[in-house]
């Protein structure tokens, strides 16, 4: 669980003795390439902590895959609708490589909120970096020509470019694969 714990001090400092008890409501998972982990419209009660391996976040917009997140080594994966408003979400979470999680259902995680201050104030400040992120990406898609959004998760995220499909890093770009290849065609691309 190296890079989960690493991932949590990043955010806050969570004692020793909060990590036992957080890890003590874990279930270790293997998923193979392509599952589903998360289906939308369906209840998913887990919050899946991303040891190895990395996962998709999308919707369907009029049958085609718009990718929202990624999530790889020390992210979470999970739905947010289930986790905050306790009702099915509109997303898929499918795994993009043999990826292993620990996994903790939102019923547990909520009661140790309750009990344990530092895993109350460690989950706010990621859940604050998470909403940080996501308003970054707006702001990029309202702001920024298809060039420098390319350029930004480039620069931000250089490791993408060697595990995910340009197919879907397009799509989270809001891009056609067709202007992706333009913008790289033209030398702005990884060497």
């Amino acid at each position: 669980m190296e890079n989960i714990v690493r991932t949590i001090r990043v955010y806050y400092p969570v004692s020793d003795e909060a990590l036992a008890t957080l890890a003590h409501g874990f279930e270790k998972q293997v998923f193979p390439v392509k599952t589903l982990i998360i289906r939308a419209g369906q209840f998913d009660r887990q919050v899946h902590f991303i040891e190895k391996g990395m996962t998709r976040s999308y919707t369907l917009h009029d049958g085609k895959e718009i990718t929202t997140w990624f999530s790889m080594e020390g992210d979470v994966a999970c739905g947010s609708w289930d986790l905050y408003r306790n009702k099915a979400g509109f997303e898929y979470v499918e795994t993009l490589e043999e990826t292993l999680v620990y996994s903790i259902s939102i019923e547990t995680l909520n009661e140790l909120y309750k009990s344990d201050i530092d895993i109350a104030n460690w989950m706010r400040v990621l859940q604050q970096e998470n909403f940080l992120r996501l308003q970054d990406i707006h702001m990029s898609r309202l702001n920024l020509s298809a060039y420098e959004r390319y350029e930004k998760l480039m620069s931000e995220c250089p490791a993408l470019f060697h595990r995910v499909t340009l197919g879907h890093i397009a799509s989270f770009l809001g891009i056609t694969q067709q202007s992706l290849s333009r913008i790289r065609a033209k030398g702005y691309f990884l060497t």
